[in-house]
């Protein structure tokens, strides 16, 4: 099972041009994926795509045959005129057959308790995929930037959704057998990954690995203990910084730990600011 995240900075590059094809064609260089995980994907707003391929998301399903693509937008609004509607989310693309997509927002605490400046509700989405040994939960998501006190919000609750999926999973409700009561595919086995906007000497990437009930496993950790982790932002455009940092991971359940195989950092590609991930477990 392969499993790309990426954040594509609503597919602009380096070279300030917006192309959804590029990012796919460079997924596919760096495996033949089976689940693509998005970060930054815009759909009609004319100041970030530039009128190319406005709708991304559709632009997606289109170049990935075979694939179910679920967005999962943490803005939805209205154009200034009010003629139009406007997202910017997360997405995933899965050929493995989609058993349950959730859409869950993640705490939005008053973004003025710290100095005021620009700030944006954030999510997860979840989606729950047959993988050849059974449910997969993968969760990507993509946390605030500018305050560190509501992205540390946001990884702890992101700590506290997993723990309560994996309640679900060992004491699962009541349910029937058609409608909307009926089973759900609630597992342990479950993926964590985005753009975190922190690296991991943070408080925040702290509380994501804490060891305690149902921890996230940073899967770096599973291959290369004590080694340092290739950085995914700032390689090639110092915009937001004046040195190269790590912030888009792949973190596992103790119950997947052993099925990681590979995780890699593709470095080269420029097409955005961010580098992509992949992570690859057994059967």
């Amino acid at each position: 099972m392969k499993i790309i995240t990426w954040n594509t900075q609503w597919f602009k590059g380096l070279d300030e041009v917006v192309d959804v094809s590029r990012i796919v064609s460079d997924a596919r260089d760096m495996a033949d994926f089976d689940v693509l995980c998005l970060q930054e994907v815009a759909s009609h707003y004319p100041s970030l795509t530039l009128e190319t391929d406005p709708d991304q998301p559709a632009k997606l399903q289109s170049l990935l045959p075979g694939f179910q693509v679920f967005f999962g937008a943490a803005i939805d609004e209205l154009s200034p005129c009010g003629t139009y509607r406007q997202r910017f989310g997360n997405l995933i693309a899965t050929r493995l057959p989609a058993l349950q997509v959730q859409h869950i927002p993640l705490p939005y605490p008053n973004p003025v308790m710290e100095t005021p400046g620009l700030s944006m509700p954030r999510m997860v989405t979840v989606c729950t995929v047959k993988a050849p040994w059974g449910p997969v939960r993968i969760m990507t998501t993509h946390l605030e930037y500018y305050s560190q006190a509501i992205r540390h919000e946001q990884a702890r609750a992101l700590r506290a959704l997993h723990r309560q999926f994996n309640e679900l999973a060992l004491r699962p409700p009541r349910a029937e057998l058609q409608g909307p009561y009926q089973a759900k595919p609630y597992t342990t086995d479950a993926i964590l990954c985005g753009d975190f906007n922190f690296e991991s000497d943070s408080p925040e990437y702290a509380s994501t690995v804490e060891p305690g009930s149902h921890p996230w496993i940073h899967t770096w950790d599973c291959l290369h203990p004590g080694k340092s982790y290739p950085a995914t932002f700032r390689l090639y455009d110092r915009t937001y910084g004046p040195e190269p940092v790590a912030c888009d991971f792949f973190f596992v359940s103790e119950s997947l730990s052993h099925r990681v195989t590979r995780v890699a950092v593709n470095q080269d590609t420029k097409v955005s600011d961010h580098q992509p991930v992949l992570l690859e477990l057994s059967d």
